[in-house]
């Protein structure tokens, strides 16, 4: 069996929160633009943010895999970035993994209204491969990619 942990060390858990998500069906690509988007964030304010991402409201700034992604109204003023997409399956994902760290903050006794988020890590999962048989006897392969998404929140102030 495989041994896990969070990728941050800290002393004192007594303020913290921690949740994890495993083998996530979505590119890390994907992920970590959302990550980079909602760290340092009220915890309140990520989620209200990715439930308008979902609702396709307000889009997720991608500032590395941008390679043919348009650009999105507004996005350069609030990000300084001006292409954005709206990544909704990895969206899901998220916000289920933020309202994870707050049930276990609100099981630790933590005020949620006060929580902030202070480590979003993404990491490569499995990768599942499978052939697609061509013509002429080739194969090619079909790689599905999977994320494993860790979550810290701590209280402000």
């Amino acid at each position: 069996m495989p041994e896990w942990s969070y990728s941050v060390k800290i002393p004192d858990e007594s303020k913290i929160a921690k949740a994890v998500i495993r083998e996530v069906p979505v590119h890390p690509k994907v992920i970590v633009e959302i990550a980079k988007a909602i760290n340092g964030m009220n915890l309140k304010k990520a989620e209200k943010f990715l439930e308008n991402v979902i609702e396709q409201k307000e889009p997720i700034p991608f500032r590395r895999s941008n390679k043919k992604v348009s650009h999105k109204r507004g996005l350069s003023d609030r990000w300084g970035v001006p292409s954005g997409r709206y990544p909704i399956k990895a969206s899901r994902y998220v916000l289920k993994l933020l309202e994870n760290v707050e049930n276990n903050a609100e099981n630790k006794g933590l005020e949620v209204d006060k929580l902030v988020i202070s480590h979003i890590g993404v990491s490569k999962g499995l990768t599942l491969k499978r052939a697609m048989p061509r013509a002429f006897g080739r194969a090619d392969i079909i790689r599905k990619f999977r994320s494993n998404v860790e979550v810290i929140v701590r209280m402000e102030g």
